[in-house]
């Protein structure tokens, strides 16, 4: 399958936020707290998206049909979770899929893609966090060559920090 990355608009805040909606409802049903803020989002997660969008960082996945099959968030900094850093690095957030292309091992082809393009672009190190409590999610990432580096503790929960030598 051939994927396809669109540099999101402001008008794709519903679909951003029904994405987000349906992975937290998701992740609920395994008895994680991760992603409840998607549930019922506040003005200042309404704002980072917003904020997302006006710097061209999410990006819809679409396959050869034109079908939207999930999104991502692709930035390259992170100071709320990372700090300031010394070192070249891109950072994903955000990455999810429409529950009905679940089991296709999208998530693992849209990494792979963005590997490839930071590599195009020069970038040798990708990073993202994962709420450490989701050990499913933590393993999936480890499986992928992600190391974990460190930890932050957030207001709703203790993200695992990862990232991959690319």
């Amino acid at each position: 399958m051939t994927l396809f990355f669109t540099i999101a608009k402001p008008d794709k805040l519903d679909t951003a936020l029904s994405l987000l909606k349906e992975a937290a409802e998701s992740i609920k049903t395994k008895g994680l707290k991760q992603w409840g803020i998607w549930l019922k989002p506040q003005e200042k997660q309404i704002a980072w998206i917003n904020e997302g969008f006006q710097n061209g960082e999410f990006f819809i996945v679409q396959n050869e049909k034109g079908e939207e099959l999930g999104m991502f968030r692709l930035s390259y900094q992170d100071i709320l979770y990372w700090g300031v850093q010394t070192e070249e690095a891109a950072y994903i957030h955000s990455l999810m899929v429409k529950k009905q292309f679940a089991g296709q091992d999208l998530g693992k082809k849209i990494i792979a893609q963005v590997e490839q393009k930071l590599l195009g672009d020069g970038i040798n190190l990708l990073r993202l966090d994962c709420n450490a409590e989701n050990r499913w999610l933590c393993t999936y990432y480890e499986a992928q060559g992600f190391v974990q580096v460190g930890q932050k503790q957030m207001p709703h929960g203790l993200n695992n920090l990862y990232e991959k030598k690319l």
